[in-house]
């Protein structure tokens, strides 16, 4: 599996397509409007690398006219140390899920998703379904267009991924909606099918790496199976 070519110009032509998804967003806002109704429950939307809770505004705003109880992660810009930040997004759904007194939907978007996979692998007890965006489950930063960025900041990318692979031996057993796109600019594709969890359901959509935060399509994908997967369960030990 290769990775992406690193971020240049023709990377960032190509997922510059993926703006025109907000126009669409707007046409198709009638109808995604009508989609099921989320009844307040919760839902914490993690953004990818480099990017901030700015960047998931519009599918939070989204998810929060359907009713759910939506909220970023509130941790500032995602730098991308995965070991860092586990325990402090675990910290943050523990808190989420104690306050609503049931566990969390994790929305996460590239690296973001990886973190939801990690909280939900670790603590099952406090999320209730994880749905990824273009996230890799295989290699870490390795099967990306920032791999190079990574390489140069010291980290050695296949210790990463054989780490990867170790922490995968450990299958997560809440439902996972993995959508990904051969269209994706960013991450590998291949890198984004999880063959080990019992519980994993793929979506392929066709845009680019930045419209899988923007496209109507990903917004009726991902309200339906919020729906549709969510069982409602009360956090066993959210403060644990």
């Amino acid at each position: 599996m290769e990775a992406p070519r690193p971020i240049d110009l023709r990377t960032l032509i190509h997922e510059a397509h993926g703006l025109a998804e907000i126009p669409r967003l707007a046409m198709r806002s009638p109808t995604l409007l009508g989609r099921p109704r989320g009844r307040r429950a919760p839902v914490i939307v993690l953004p990818g690398f480099g990017a901030g809770d700015g960047s998931t505004m519009l599918l939070r705003g989204y998810l929060r006219s359907l009713g759910y109880a939506v909220r970023g992660w509130g941790l500032g810009r995602n730098g991308g140390n995965v070991a860092t930040l586990i325990p402090r997004v675990m910290e943050v759904v523990a808190g989420y899920a104690e306050r609503h007194g049931q566990s969390v939907r994790l929305v996460g978007w590239s690296l973001g998703g990886n973190l939801a996979r990690e909280v939900a692998r670790e603590r099952p007890d406090i999320v209730d379904q994880v749905i990824t965006l273009g996230t890799p489950a295989v290699g870490g930063p390795k099967y990306t267009a920032v791999a190079e960025q990574y390489r140069r900041r010291g980290y050695d990318l296949d210790t990463i991924e054989a780490e990867v692979a170790n922490r995968e031996r450990t299958p997560i057993r809440v439902p996972v909606t993995a959508i990904y796109s051969r269209s994706d600019a960013i991450v590998t594709w291949q890198a984004c099918l999880d063959r080990i969890s019992p519980s994993v359901e793929h979506v392929e959509v066709a845009t680019t790496h930045l419209g899988l935060g923007l496209s109507p399509e990903v917004y009726r994908i991902i309200a339906d199976r919020l729906v549709a997967t969510a069982t409602g369960r009360p956090a066993q030990t959210a403060t644990g």
